[in-house]
């Protein structure tokens, strides 16, 4: 590595960062899983991690979601889930994330027996003690998932309710996730009102691989403040300057784009475009240890690729801690830090 990639790494490790779309789950590692499996006496179909690493070749989102399952599916007690959150706290840490909001999927856990309690448990418990030890501050995001019917998404709600009050201090949000395609946004527009009546900060995944107008039906339909994802906005040139006008977040996931062939690589990437258009985007990892990176080579990998400055990660990072869910007088601490971050530019 040279000294001005080894320096801008250094100086982009150093900007406080929130990552803000980041799925639990995609954070479990080979070594973890089969840790996992060996302490439930779960037989897994690889006879060793280098095979189990091998399937890890997707050819869209439905490919990625199938091994997705699979591998939650060494998650059975509340220790498990404390396991896999430590363990991104400890990489988050490393990549100078100073807050992260984590997506969660119950229904990934709870159709296979798994007590609700149990999954907030230990992601809770990693969470809290991630504040005390490390300095990192977090919010839990339960994510419907979208293959399912709103019915089941309205079940798992009433499930998790009666843990509100224990976990008030990290579950704020609701989120949308897995399969796009033939799952639009109105499909969840009856829950989303409901969690919106509790009080429920929203996201959902939108203009992944489902066109711009599943952005524009979140941000109407579902009245979402964050859209995660985004990046078929730019088909929509209306919807590109609505969101610019009104600083509507777009949670940018680079290398998840490419692993699950989003765009054909990197160089064709539009981060560098929205962000030159006024958009609010950030960068995230999405499901780092499928997707061949964390939050710091999302950021690396892509500032090589598309020739980003030392201004545009300063922007990148500010714009993640300003689209967070923090209070703004937390959030203002740590953009006087960023600014204060010594560069080159």
């Amino acid at each position: 590595m040279s000294d001005s990639a080894f320096s801008l790494r250094e100086f982009t490790r150093q900007l406080p960062k929130a990552e803000l779309h980041l799925h639990i789950e995609g954070t479990l590692e080979p070594d973890l899983i089969f840790k996992l499996a060996q302490r439930n006496h779960i037989t897994l179909p690889y006879p060793d991690q280098a095979s189990l690493h091998a399937t890890y070749q997707f050819t869209d989102l439905q490919s990625f979601l199938d091994l997705y399952y699979a591998g939650a599916g060494v998650l059975i007690t509340e220790q498990d889930f404390f396991d896999m959150t430590w363990a991104y706290f400890l990489r988050a840490q490393a990549d100078g994330i100073v807050h992260t909001e984590i997506m969660f999927d119950p229904q990934t856990h709870t159709a296979r027996g798994i007590a609700m309690e149990t999954v907030f448990a230990g992601i809770a418990r990693a969470a809290r003690q991630a504040k005390s030890e490390l300095g990192i501050s977090s919010y839990l995001i339960l994510s419907f998932l979208r293959h399912l019917s709103e019915a089941d998404a309205f079940a798992t709600l009433e499930a998790a309710l009666p843990l509100r009050n224990q976990y008030a201090d990290l579950w704020i949000a609701i989120g949308l996730d897995s399969s796009e395609k033939g799952n639009p946004p109105a499909k969840f527009e009856k829950v989303y009102a409901r969690c919106r009546e509790l009080g429920f900060r929203l996201v959902a995944h939108a203009g992944e691989e489902g066109p711009a107008s599943y952005v524009r039906d979140a941000l109407q339909l579902l009245k979402v403040e964050r859209i995660d994802h985004g990046v078929r906005s730019q088909d929509d040139p209306a919807l590109m300057q609505y969101l610019a006008d009104h600083a509507i977040s777009l949670t940018v996931c680079p290398l998840s784009n490419i692993k699950l062939k989003v765009f054909d690589s990197l160089h064709q990437h539009n981060l560098k475009h929205l962000l030159d258009r006024g958009l609010n985007v950030c960068v995230n990892s999405d499901d780092p240890a499928y997707f061949g990176g964390y939050l710091l080579d999302n950021y690396m990998q892509t500032a090589q690729a598309l020739n980003l400055q030392e201004a545009d990660l300063r922007t990148l990072a500010a714009n993640s801690l300003r689209s967070s869910f923090l209070p703004k007088e937390h959030k203002q601490v740590w953009l006087n830090k960023l600014e204060h971050i010594p560069g080159n530019d």
